[in-house]
């Protein structure tokens, strides 16, 4: 796999500070020059016990201005340094296998996400959120709303998941929501007939060094074409390759078309058949007049929804990220046509990340680092909108926890692109699969509303008042009712109405036809068949008119989440492992982000005193009135212990118990200890939790705590 300029290799596993790549161990966090530091800025009482408690410090709580930058300088310095790369296949690496298996058996067996009815065999497809996985969904979709629907003023919905079949009708889901799959002719297995053909070129590629030149251009050309093979082209290289069923070896059937949509029907009669919806964003478009009136007849505005979408996936595969029932949250911001600026763009512009343009991919270039607003000025990206929502799915991404420098916006390629749409990306995150598209933001300009209108006959338009009357060229279609209803009697008003809804290019060659030769073939859709129009029956003229407002129908900027998505990528973004007791051990560690971490904190006693106990019980009262999730652990282990199973689920702070008037409060990722006391240590734990305030920020206003071995003393959780 080709990596972009900043991009980590995989082999490599490069670490950035205080957190280590994606298959390396981490080292032990290095605190030693912290205390030196504070040595030098704080008078320290000795003490008598290693967790007796800190003076307070006697200097003001950050040290003075101009010693700012020195000392910030040192408390990076503190964290843990990045790991020399090693060797290819050293003691130090994992391959991608290793890597996930380590990732997923940590997440199952502390019970983040399970299949789906587990004791009864499971189904492909289907998974369970446990405890600390559901945390984690709700922190992300809490953090979601936040950064979109509050903060860009947006009107959320909330829609059925049963929706009836002339609706995805319209949309197109009916007739085109569809994969094409191969049967294995002997077991009756299905398969989806891209991906046998995609795993068996990029197998070829990265296994069989005797490929010829020729073969690997081939084999490329395959991989970058595959998304535009029809059914009879895929049925061809299948056989041209030989692939066959990859569980029995058994020849396959020709690729046909499988509709992904779960069918069922609504009511008893079983005459109102419908659909589990396969996205929320059809539950908008259908409400847009509604909408657009509650919102006071303006444009620009965005809908929002979050919920469960359904698709009957062929051969559902790569845990979370390929499932039949999974979480959306989609925006619908709508916008006139003519003018797709954004007012808050300049907000996002300066933005600098990963773009993979088509022109780069259809050249063979790895994606590169672009300004955002040189990317719309350029034409890159099509627009400001399309370009503003981009740069805000990049911020929501990377706050949650996910590396920017594997995160990548890439452009569809042409064969990718639905005819009607501008210009769409997808936010691609890399992990142990490949690049995983998690976010697509489209342009899909006035496609859905269009459909629906026409469906339903119900016009989902916006209008623009004008603050003067306008003199426009209008093309007037004026039928003769009369002489319609004397041709076509009961068949009158199908035909009126065909060449009402004529568009001005129709319109205008039907008056040149019927100038020339009296009358025109036109086809009636709702009567199949063409019928003869007569220059008597209808009057085509361009007329000058005076306009009050204008008439349109909006486009959609669409951005559309795979909550699922994200948080796997997520999961594998924050797992590391880190060295324990023993030169074998390694000891699981998921740095989430206290944004999304599941638990916020741990109150431990240090050890089984009932004083401890009542100290600890205070604490966790403190934190639940200030809104923190927590556990207490008052099990007999040693505290090295209980510190390694609630690193293993992500959680920032611990709090230990050794005093009834202060106690220690130690960062999950650097390990390092301060002392707080009893009343203060909720608001510190908020203050950090909330983003009010850095770990680095606290260190500097409370005393270290030096940890002693047994503070330590690494075990298997």
């Amino acid at each position: 796999m080709a990596h972009p300029p900043g991009q980590r290799a995989w082999a490599l596993g490069q670490q950035r500070p205080p957190t280590s790549g994606p298959y390396t161990s981490a080292p032990r966090s290095a605190s030693h020059l912290m205390l030196l530091l504070r040595r030098g800025v704080f008078v320290l009482l000795s003490s008598p016990s290693p967790r007796a408690p800190l003076a307070k410090p006697l200097l003001p709580q950050r040290p003075p201005r101009t010693l700012a930058p020195t000392a910030r300088q040192l408390v990076a310095m503190s964290a843990p340094a990045p790991t020399p790369a090693p060797s290819a296949g050293g003691a130090g690496t994992m391959s991608r296998d290793a890597f996930r298996a380590a990732v997923t058996n940590t997440l199952e067996r502390r019970l983040f996400f399970v299949p789906s009815f587990k004791i009864y065999g499971g189904v492909a497809g289907l998974y369970d959120y446990g405890p600390p996985g559901c945390a984690v969904k709700a922190n992300v979709l809490a953090f979601w709303r936040q950064h979109f629907v509050l903060e860009e003023g947006m009107l959320e919905v909330d829609c059925p998941c049963v929706t009836p079949e002339v609706v995805l009708k319209a949309s197109g889901h009916v007739d085109k929501f569809t994969d094409l799959m191969v049967k294995d002719e002997k077991t009756g297995n299905c398969y989806r007939a891209d991906h046998l053909l995609k795993d068996f070129c990029k197998d070829k590629l990265e296994k069989d060094h005797t490929l010829s030149p020729e073969m690997v251009q081939e084999y490329n050309r395959v991989l970058a074409i595959l998304d535009d093979l029809s059914a009879e082209q895929l049925g061809a290289k299948i056989k041209e390759y030989g692939i066959v069923a990859p569980d029995t070896k058994n020849p396959l059937s020709d690729p046909y078309p499988f509709n992904l949509m779960f069918q069922t029907s609504i009511g008893p009669s079983g005459l109102s058949p419908g659909y589990m919806r396969p996205e929320t964003a059809q539950g908008i478009f259908v409400n847009f007049k509604d909408l657009y009136y509650y919102n006071g007849n303006k444009l620009p505005f965005a809908a929002a929804q979050i919920g469960q979408a359904f698709r009957n996936e062929i051969s559902p595969r790569q845990g979370l990220l390929r499932v039949r029932e999974f979480t959306l949250a989609e925006i619908e911001h709508f916008v006139d046509p003519e003018d797709k600026s954004h007012p808050k763009f300049g907000d996002v512009s300066d933005l600098e990340f990963l773009m993979f343009p088509r022109e780069d991919q259809m050249a063979g270039r790895s994606a590169t680092r672009l300004k955002l607003g040189n990317a719309v000025s350029e034409g890159t990206v099509n627009n400001e909108t399309l370009g503003y929502f981009i740069g805000r799915v990049y911020l929501f991404l990377t706050q949650l926890g996910i590396d920017k420098d594997r995160l990548r916006f890439r452009q569809h390629l042409p064969n990718e692109m639905a005819h009607y749409a501008a210009d769409c990306w997808d936010a691609e995150i890399e992990c142990s699969y490949g690049w995983i598209e998690c976010v697509g933001i489209a342009d899909r300009s006035a496609y859905d509303l269009r459909a629906h209108s026409d469906k339903s006959g119900e016009k989902l338009e916006a209008h623009e008042k004008f603050a003067e009357p306008r003199e426009v060229e209008k093309l007037v279609i004026t039928p003769s009712k009369k002489e319609l209803g004397l041709a076509f009697k009961g068949n009158q008003k199908m035909v009126l109405e065909s060449l009402e809804a004529m568009t001005e290019t129709e319109a205008l060659d039907m008056k040149a036809v019927l100038e020339s030769k009296g009358e025109v073939e036109f086809k009636v859709c709702t009567l199949g068949k063409d019928v003869t129009i007569k220059k008597n029956m209808v009057s085509i003229n361009i007329e000058k008119k005076k306009e009050h407002q204008r008439k349109f129908t909006p486009s959609v900027i669409e951005p559309s989440f795979g909550i699922g998505r994200i948080i796997y990528c997520l999961f594998e973004h924050c797992f590391y492992q880190r060295a324990g007791k023993t030169e074998d051990e390694q000891l699981n560690v998921f740095r989430f982000p206290p944004l999304v971490a599941p638990i916020k904190c741990t109150v431990f006693p240090l050890v089984k005193l009932e004083k401890f106990e009542v100290v600890a019980k205070k604490i966790s009262k403190a934190l639940t009135a200030a809104g923190i999730s927590h556990i207490i652990d008052m099990t007999g282990n040693t505290i090295g212990k209980r510190y390694a199973r609630t690193d293993e689920i992500g959680v920032p702070l611990a709090i230990t118990v050794d005093n009834t008037i202060s106690v220690t409060v130690r960062d999950r990722d650097s390990k390092d200890q301060i002392r707080v006391e009893v009343d203060e240590v909720a608001s510190v734990v908020k203050e950090v939790t909330d983003g009010q305030s850095t770990w680095a920020d606290i260190m500097w206003r409370y005393p270290a705590h030096t940890t002693s071995a047994a503070d330590e003393e690494d075990a298997e959780p």
